[in-house]
């Protein structure tokens, strides 16, 4: 019995990661439509849409407003762990205990660069609770 293929039937996960390779290579963060254009797909607009509010659930993108709509960027692999972290953290029965366990599983050379970010983030929060500006952050860290 011979199977009749009518069309193009994309691979599970082919289109998410097309709009995150749309996303990753463009400056600044894109509209359904603007993704929709880069695409060289005939897709409706929704089909985008849907794909990039699924992503957005995964944590891969963000998304901000921009007029009646969302404008969206591509999440970098730091930050999708860190949200991740972050949910993790807040579905928790008791934080305290959570990040206990965290910092007990730490490795030796994470401990100074938790202090430096603890002291940023100290920082931080006294200059917002003074209406100062923000202070500088320092990049990332390698140890």
């Amino acid at each position: 019995m011979a199977r009749v293929v009518l069309g193009h039937r994309r691979e599970r996960g082919d289109l998410e990661n097309e709009v995150l390779a749309t996303l990753a290579a463009a400056k600044r963060p894109l509209t359904p439509r603007e993704v929709l254009a880069q695409l060289e797909r005939e897709l409706a607009c929704t089909t985008v849409m849907t794909t990039l509010a699924r992503l957005h659930a995964k944590d891969a993108v963000t998304r901000q407003r921009v007029g009646r709509a969302y404008a969206y960027a591509y999440a970098d692999g730091a930050t999708v762990a860190a949200r991740r972290m972050r949910r993790v953290l807040d579905g928790g029965d008791d934080r305290t205990v959570v990040l206990a366990r965290f910092l007990g599983e730490r490795e030796p050379g994470d401990v100074p660069v938790l202090q430096r970010l603890l002291a940023e983030a100290e920082a931080e929060a006294e200059a917002e609770a003074d209406g100062g500006a923000e202070p500088q952050r320092a990049g990332p860290t390698r140890g």
